[in-house]
Formats: structure tokens, C-alpha cells, sequence
């Protein structure tokens, strides 16, 4: 097995731009994809928690995939997610991933019901025997009720060539730094990114890979910073801008599911696409766009 990390750096979860009737606006989605590019982001992951995979249907999913890969054309890396509350599921997103030329899926753990240990890896292996292609997890215990732990990842990269990273949405340092230290120190090849924007800093402090986080979206040039001001040991450039990145994850506060948030704060940093969104997300209410206003401007974003 290579120990060259094959995934790194600043990989925003893309937002999925829709139509007002809920179809896919592939105007907007090239707009936005080709803003990130320029930007210089490390890659993109469609179809995350804010891509709004879990308000599509399978066939949704698909043809979203089916434009991005394409349309990316071997720019940047494409990771699609195919997370799922059934294997079968996973599979066939994952296949379908192969089979369109995506560089990598990203894999949520099935939610709802919480598994024994035991089933947890047996859905992971059998996905992980049904592809050649990349996988990376997603550790997102707020939302699936369980989490992904450092001892089972362990398990799974040692038994699973192409289980080569993970991305971990949990708010604690703590967990990122057992996963380094576990997981990532026994395999180099292992990429460990952060989920969350304020977690940035501490998880290449740590020995981390980078970060899959929403703010990539509308303010790349504060991630991407942080990464390139690390990378080349300006620590106090790196601090600077972090500090300008803090306040941002207040605006996820705003509203539930936060993906209205996003196209919102998209849209006020200069892009103009759609912010519709697929229920049972809404659109966001003046009063909470005036708000976000705020943040950003308080940011220095806008």
C-alpha cells in the first residue's frame, strides 16, 4: 500500500443549485463549481449534508452526479457522497460512482438505527469489497446517532485498501487528534479532515489533512489561506485569518437544515445562483438573511 496521502487540503461540500420546481439548475451548479476552482480548492464533494442528498431520491442523486464529474472534467478531484440508512443502497451509488469516473465517494454511516458494532463493519466491508474505487468516510454522529470510533476506523483501513480517509463533523479536537494519532500515524497514506470551519487550524496543528467544510462555498479564500498559510509555516497569517473564520459557524445557528443558509451567504458574497432548496428545507425568511448579513459583514466577508 502507498503511504502518499491521496486526498488533501481545502474540499468544500458543494451546494446542490436547484430550480424553483426542484430540478437541478446546471447554470447555477457551473457557476458555482467553476467559482471554487479559480478559487483553488483541493477537490469537491458533491452530494454532503449540504448538497441536500438526504431531501433526493436516488435517481436525484444520480443525475447531479452525472453533471458534476463531467463538468468538473479531472480539474480537481470529484468525491460524490453515497451515505445511505441501507447497504444495498450504498452500493449501487457507489458502483454508479465507478462506473461516471468520480475519484472517490464519501460514505455516511446509516442513521436511524443506531448498529451494533459488529453490523457496522459488515456494512463497511461489504461496501468496501463492492468498489475499486476510493472510499472515505463521514463521521457525523449529530446527525446519525453514532459515531465512527478511532478502534473501528483502525479496523476498517487495515482490512480495506481503498478506505482511505475520513471526514469528521464532530465538535471536539479531541476525537480529530485520536484519529491522527490512531489511525493516520499507523497509516500516513490516511487523510483526516475536519468537518467543521473552526476546526481547521487545530487539525493541521495536529498532523490533520484539511478541511470538507461549508464555508469553502462562500469564503474559500479564508480555508484555503488557513492551508497554503500552514503549509508554508506562516503561523501568524494562519492565526490571523482564523480569527476572521471564527465567527462564521454562528450563521449555521440560523436555520434547520442550515443548507438554505449556505446558498444564502453564497449569494451575498457575489455568485448569482438560485438559493431554492428541497423541502422539508425552506427558504431563508428576511429577517434571518439580515442576520447573516451581519455575520458576514462582521466577518469582513462582505
Amino acid at each position: 500500500m502507498t503511504n502518499q496521502v491521496r486526498f488533501q487540503g481545502i474540499i468544500p461540500p458543494v451546494s446542490t443549485i436547484l430550480n424553483s420546481d426542484g430540478s437541478l439548475n446546471e447554470k447555477g451548479m457551473g457557476l458555482l463549481i467553476d467559482s471554487l476552482i479559480d478559487s483553488g480548492v483541493n477537490g469537491l464533494f458533491f452530494l454532503g449534508t449540504g448538497g441536500e442528498f438526504s431531501q433526493m431520491s436516488i435517481a436525484e442523486r444520480k443525475e447531479v452526479a452525472e453533471f458534476a464529474v463531467p463538468y468538473v472534467n479531472h480539474r480537481v478531484p470529484v468525491l460524490i457522497g453515497t451515505g445511505s440508512t441501507n447497504t444495498r443502497e450504498v452500493i449501487e451509488l457507489n458502483r454508479h460512482s465507478q462506473e461516471i469516473g468520480a475519484d472517490a465517494v464519501v460514505v455516511l454511516n446509516p442513521y436511524y438505527w443506531v448498529l451494533t458494532e459488529e453490523n457496522l463493519l459488515k456494512h463497511y466491508r461489504q461496501i468496501a469489497q463492492s468498489v475499486n474505487i476510493p472510499i472515505l468516510l463521514y463521521n457525523f454522529p449529530n446527525l446519525t446517532g453514532q459515531d465512527l470510533s478511532p478502534e473501528l476506523v483502525l479496523q476498517l483501513v487495515e482490512e480495506h485498501e481503498n478506505i482511505v480517509g475520513i471526514k469528521e463533523t464532530v465538535d471536539t479536537a479531541g476525537h480529530i487528534r485520536e484519529m491522527i494519532l490512531k489511525v493516520k500515524k499507523k497509516h500516513p497514506h490516511f487523510s483526516v479532515f475536519c468537518g467543521y470551519d473552526d476546526h481547521l487550524l487545530n487539525t493541521l496543528a495536529l498532523g490533520g489533512d484539511g478541511a470538507i467544510s461549508a464555508s469553502a462555498n462562500f469564503a474559500p479564500q479564508l480555508t484555503i489561506g488557513i492551508y497554503q498559510a500552514v503549509k508554508a509555516n506562516n503561523f501568524e497569517k494562519a492565526m490571523q485569518l482564523h480569527q476572521q473564520l471564527a465567527p462564521l459557524p454562528l450563521m449555521y445557528k440560523l436555520d434547520s437544515p442550515f443548507v438554505n443558509v449556505v446558498k444564502e451567504a453564497t449569494k451575498l458574497t457575489g455568485l448569482d445562483i438560485s438559493t431554492h432548496v428541497l423541502p422539508p428545507a425552506r427558504e431563508l425568511s428576511e429577517e434571518k438573511k439580515a442576520h447573516l448579513t451581519r455575520i458576514l459583514k462582521d466577518a469582513g466577508i462582505i
